[in-house]
């Protein structure tokens, strides 16, 4: 009943409306007590009447409002709330359903009382009431959210892309009156890991909930994920002094002349530092994150390094960081082993902590030779890092990248990972060895990263000659379907070759598209545009809806049958017009439970590095979950809504009312110094009035 009847309340307000008698909720006992007595008691008849009706025809003259009457908060949350009213008399304060406290029941006009949120998610109607007159009020809709963290790349381990725990953001609010651009927060470089977010971290001896950002070049960042404008709790330079550096190192120079990493095509552009989404342990407020950076003293050297940062300070943890070193057996270095080349290698995925285990893999930089897909586990006891696990998905034929488009290693209820693996020589069908290469291939790999399962697509060899990574993509996971489900336990993962497949868990089944479950393609051939319908996200799943933005493609929705375990295309986006561009987008989602579904997705076609078109902001959307044809929202509807400059691949973040988006602020590809805002974090949430 609390959601049900919070729901109600929400929607009888119209979020924020009242005031001057209309629509206003009813008064509370209390409050009509309050009122009956103005005009005195101990008058005659005659001038009790007289009385009665001057202080009725008073009443009627009192007005309410309420500041902020939009509101997302987590529980036992803090926030300021402000009362204005004619009513000298002043106005009480009262929460529908019941829950959470005010530091005062009565206030008088401009003064702020400090409401803290239930203990329970939901929507709450926060009122106030004229003292003298109970029939004036005004109210705020609090939505309010049990969601402790986005801790890791899209969400969780299963790469699902979906909060459920959303209460404040609905399809009813995300428009253009209510909903917007709330500030911006500028950083040293730009952004291509995910934002974090975290509910109540105490940073010196005060709460905030806080939003972690990494930049390439080099630094992490604590903001107020709230506060506008931004405030910054603490920023840490990874590669100096304190955080394991030595004397002169930068971030690796990346450009199309000067650069020390790829083959010029300055992919990732000015420099590289922190390019994969760190992650966070939220038992141990520990921030693990990989830096990368050079230094030319005493000769050109690259360094890796894993770093476990403390949330609350910007701090080392004690035994951190570690230099990332490995080898491997293998043929392709000209040897019995191979050996991990920090120059070389891209780390470009997500970070993964499962079990306690933190997973880290790689990739190429521009596909420049050599390189390798590796993944390296590391475990942290609190005073030291140490290396428990390695991998290397092509030891003897070399390449083989991880990289699935920044996407993050997935893991199931067992705790064995899903990666998606890109170009490199397949021959893990052979009779004869070597056979433990695995390119364009989809590993499920137990904790201890032995390859258990494998799936590669008939057109492995294609997609090894013609670059078609089969690895552009991520796994997504799906929670077990109910009994009697042909299939209870599902996959799913697509690349460049522009068909999305749909796995049985427990039958990957090997080489061959015969062994998918399901094979889908997500647009006709483009020959005008090679990348046209190619997959360079991790789709998000939520309700039974599987949401997916192929690179020049519009969003599209396809609906799960429990019954027989398959997708269809249930619907696709009308806007933007022409779709998304390339490179596509990682879609996400928002939702209490299984109402009020939003999905979030960025079109970041404008990403100003010479693989692209145009230099330009990012574009959010919002479309309606049950029916993506439905566009709600997106910034550049309203030019103050406008978002910083592009960078491919971000995936939006969802928390507490509101949205953060990463991009190069006003940078559009040139060195840090040549503009004023080298990187932004761009926030969006409901108007507060």
């Amino acid at each position: 009943m609390l959601l049900s009847l919070g729901l109600l309340a929400a929607l009888s307000q119209l979020f924020g409306c009242g005031g001057g008698g209309s629509g206003s909720s009813s008064p509370s006992a209390s409050a009509q007590q309050s009122g009956s007595g103005a005009g005195g008691s101990s008058s005659s008849s005659s001038s009790s009447s007289s009385s009665a009706s001057s202080s009725s025809s008073a009443a009627q003259n009192v007005s309410v409002s309420i500041s902020p009457q939009r509101l997302g908060l987590v529980e036992a949350q803090q926030i300021s709330l402000v009362a204005t009213t004619s009513d000298t008399a002043g106005v009480t304060w009262s929460v529908s359903p019941s829950g959470g406290s005010f530091s005062a029941t009565t206030s008088k006009s401009g003064t702020s009382v400090t409401f803290t949120a239930p203990s329970a998610p939901g929507v709450y109607t926060i009122t106030s009431t004229s003292v003298s007159n109970p029939a004036d009020s005004s109210s705020a809709t609090a939505g309010v959210t049990s969601l402790t963290g986005v801790y890791t790349y899209r969400d969780d381990l299963d790469r699902d892309g979906a909060n459920t725990q959303e209460y404040a953001l609905t399809p009813a609010n995300v428009n253009t009156t209510s909903f917007g651009k709330l500030f911006s927060c500028s950083v040293d470089g730009a952004i291509y890991a995910q934002p974090l977010w975290v509910a109540n971290v105490t940073v010196s001896g005060a709460k905030h909930n806080v939003v972690i950002v990494a930049t390439q070049h080099d630094s992490l960042f604590a903001f107020d994920a709230d506060a506008s404008p931004c405030v910054q709790l603490w920023s840490a330079n990874l590669i100096d002094g304190s955080h394991g550096g030595t004397s002169g190192e930068t971030p690796v120079p990346d450009g199309t002349t000067n650069y020390l990493v790829g083959k010029g095509y300055a992919d990732i552009t000015p420099e590289i530092g922190v390019t994969g989404t760190p992650v966070i342990d939220p038992t141990t407020g520990t921030v693990y994150v990989v830096s990368k950076s050079t230094s030319s003293t005493g000769g050109l050297t690259f360094y890796q390094r894993l770093h476990a940062i403390d949330i609350t300070t910007g701090n080392e943890k004690p035994g951190s960081p570690v230099l990332i070193s490995a080898s491997f057996p293998g043929t392709a270095d000209g040897g019995t082993s191979d050996t991990f080349n920090a120059q070389q290698e891209n780390q470009r995925p997500g970070l993964a902590l499962v079990n306690g285990t933190v997973y880290v893999a790689w990739a190429s930089h521009e596909d420049a030779t050599p390189y390798y897909g590796w993944i390296i586990g590391y475990q942290y006891n609190g005073s030291s890092l140490t290396q428990t696990q390695v991998f290397n998905v092509a030891p003897n034929v070399g390449e083989g990248g991880i990289w699935m488009s920044g996407g993050a290693p997935a893991a199931d209820a067992n705790n064995d990972l899903y990666v998606v693996t890109g170009n490199a020589v397949f021959d893990a069908n052979s009779a004869s060895a070597p056979n433990n290469d695995y390119g364009d291939s989809l590993l499920q790999l137990s904790p201890s990263l032995q390859v258990l399962q494998y799936f590669a697509p008939s057109d492995e060899a294609t997609d090894q000659s013609e670059d078609n990574d089969f690895g552009a993509g991520g796994a997504t996971v799906l929670a077990d379907l109910p009994a009697g489900s042909p299939v209870t336990h599902l996959a799913l993962a697509g690349g460049k070759d522009g068909y999305l497949y749909v796995f049985n868990r427990d039958h990957l089944g090997g080489f061959g598209d015969s062994n998918a479950w399901q094979k889908i393609s997500i647009g006709a051939e483009d020959l005008s545009n090679p990348n046209a319908g190619v997959i360079f996200c991790t789709g998000a799943f939520w309700n039974d809806y599987f949401y997916l933005v192929g690179a020049g493609q519009q969003l599209a929705a396809y609906q799960l049958s429990p019954t027989t375990a398959t997708f269809s295309l249930a619907g696709s986006a009308n806007s933007p017009a022409g779709g998304f561009g390339y490179p596509g987008g990682s879609p996400a989602v928002s939702a209490s439970g299984a109402t009020n579904g939003i999905v979030w997705a960025l079109d970041t076609s404008d990403y100003c590095t010479p693989g692209s078109t145009a230099c330009g902001p990012a574009v959010l959307h919002a479309y309606n979950a049950t029916n993506v044809s439905s566009e709600l929202w997106n910034s550049s509807m309203v030019s103050a809504d406008a978002a910083g400059n592009a960078v491919k691949f971000v995936v939006p973040t969802i928390a507490n009312g509101k949205v953060y988006i990463a991009t190069r602020g006003n940078n559009a590809g040139g060195v840090d110094g040549s503009t004023s805002v080298p990187g932004e974090l761009d926030v969006y949430g409901l108007k507060p009035n």
